[in-house]
């Protein structure tokens, strides 16, 4: 146990930490299962092409709980359900590796000074080592050397993000349009061309859907689909340890090529199959897991995986169908073929009409700005027009979507101008500016200084997305 501890003068440094390491983790993919050999249960997955160790995985699991039991507190319970820790266990594996590769240390005094600034070790404001003792058996249920060295690995990684991010710095430009995005409030008018207006107009001959399909057959091609047996055991149904050992005797009967369903049928545990489902869709029964589906990819028909561990479940899948990418024959979807035409015409229908009416715009504009009436013009060519409502950045406009590309683009129109056309999931629009609700200068200068700290907090956080995203990738590329 750590001896001596030093009191600070603030846990302000510990929240900034937690929130670094914790939060970010829910905008990222993570490496949800760890997978075994097929001859024995030996180590969870791999990190840049090294064996990650049972143990070590487990004491990185541990130690995200007792990250958030630090960082949530008494709300953990209700945030618990929306952790995904296998996750954050793979994150936090993956950062101390690229921490230790970098040569990233801390000293003891650190970790005395962190551990004594958690306010919940203290009493009347004084590190209290029995508080101390008592956290750690009872909530923590961790030895004082466990979580000392859990503070040190926290501390490596907050020393990593500062390394990564240090360099990083704003310009005034980017304070003050950023601040514009988030205050200042604009409204519009618009003249929209919506690909689901012309759908009712078009036409198409057995002979147009039939050469559509001719030269467009790829768009129509069904990727490689699996059908799978598998057993599942959830690991809180019961003692998790029998399961281990249960799961481990499977695998070990498979290997010496014992028949999938008799020997699940003979350990009582369950043979569930899938059916055919294509690669790019979750799987059936268990969800989305890329991990599962690589795996998966690689094996012969008849063959297994190891034991994986996912979201609470441990799992063994057998390869039981495998069907190659293929494009359907043509009656077979004939009326899919033809609702993808119909809609792809009208889209261009859209498109031309938008287009003609922003040459019609632009001589209009020409000749009197002043007298540019959206409406007229948009009758002429059969669109709609309307405004909007005072919307600002990163909000949603009524009947339309998304506010952001509108904004963009006419955040620096000019009175009376009209934007390029706007390509939308709906279809085409072109925008004037009919009002603006400026920025307030006076409250910019009194705000600024707040604002701009929590835009370098964002700016931060997003370059080590990035680089976090990138670790991951060399992750997947030697796993």
């Amino acid at each position: 146990m750590l001896k001596k501890l030093r009191k600070r003068k603030t846990a302000k440094r510990i929240w900034i930490i937690l929130t670094i390491l914790i939060l970010p983790a829910f905008l990222f993919w993570g490496f949800g299962s760890f997978i075994r050999s097929k001859q024995e249960i030996t180590y969870a997955g791999k990190i840049f092409g090294k064996k990650v160790s049972l143990l070590e995985y487990k004491d990185a699991l541990e130690a995200v709980k007792n990250q958030a039991i630090i960082q949530f507190g008494d709300n953990l319970s209700e945030i618990e359900k929306r952790l995904n820790l296998e996750s954050l266990v793979w994150d936090r594996l993956v950062l101390l590796a690229e921490a230790k590769k970098r040569k990233i240390n801390v000293t003891d005094q650190e970790v005395i000074e962190l551990i004594k600034s958690y306010p919940f070790f203290q009493r009347k404001g004084q590190f209290d080592n029995q508080i101390y003792s008592q956290m750690l058996q009872y909530v923590f249920r961790a030895q004082p050397r466990i979580f000392e060295e859990q503070t040190r690995q926290s501390l490596m990684l907050s020393k990593l993000y500062k390394e990564v991010t240090g360099n990083l710095n704003l310009t005034e430009e980017e304070i003050k349009k950023e601040y514009q995005k988030s205050n200042e409030q604009i409204n519009l008018y618009y003249i929209a061309s919506l690909t689901n207006d012309f759908i009712k107009d078009i036409a198409a001959t057995d002979e147009e859907i039939r050469d559509y399909f001719t030269k467009n057959s790829l768009q129509f091609k069904q990727p490689l689909s699996f059908n799978i047996e598998y057993i599942s055991l959830a690991s809180e149904d019961k003692n998790e340890a029998a399961i281990k050992d249960m799961i481990k005797l499977l695998a070990l009967r498979l290997t010496k090529k014992e028949d999938f369903t008799k020997a699940s049928k003979e350990l009582n545990l369950q043979v569930k199959e899938t059916d055919l489902f294509n690669q790019t869709d979750p799987i059936p029964g268990i969800g989305w897991s890329p991990q599962i589906l690589s795996l998966i990819s690689k094996l012969k028909i008849g063959e297994f995986t190891p034991p994986i561990y996912m979201d609470k479940y441990y799992y063994i899948l057998r390869l039981k169908e495998k069907k190659e990418p293929y494009i359907p024959d043509f009656q077979t979807i004939k009326d899919k073929v033809k609702e993808v035409f119909i809609k792809e015409k009208a889209r261009k229908t859209a498109q031309q009409k938008i287009e003609d009416c922003l040459k019609e715009l632009k001589t209009a504009y020409k000749t009197n700005s002043k007298a540019l009436d959206f409406d007229k013009i948009a009758k002429i060519y059969g669109l709609k027009s309307d405004s909007t409502q005072f919307f600002r950045y990163g909000s949603y406009i009524e009947g339309i979507g998304a506010s952001d590309n509108f904004f963009t683009a006419a955040v620096d129109l000019k009175e009376d101008d009209t934007s390029g056309i706007i390509e939308m999931p709906s279809g085409f629009y072109i925008i004037k500016l009919k009002s603006k609700i400026p920025v307030d200068e006076k409250k910019f200068r009194e705000e600024k200084p707040e604002f701009a700290k929590k835009l370098m907090l964002q700016k931060k956080e997003e370059y080590f997305s990035r680089f976090l995203e990138d670790s991951r990738k060399s992750l997947r590329d030697n796993f």
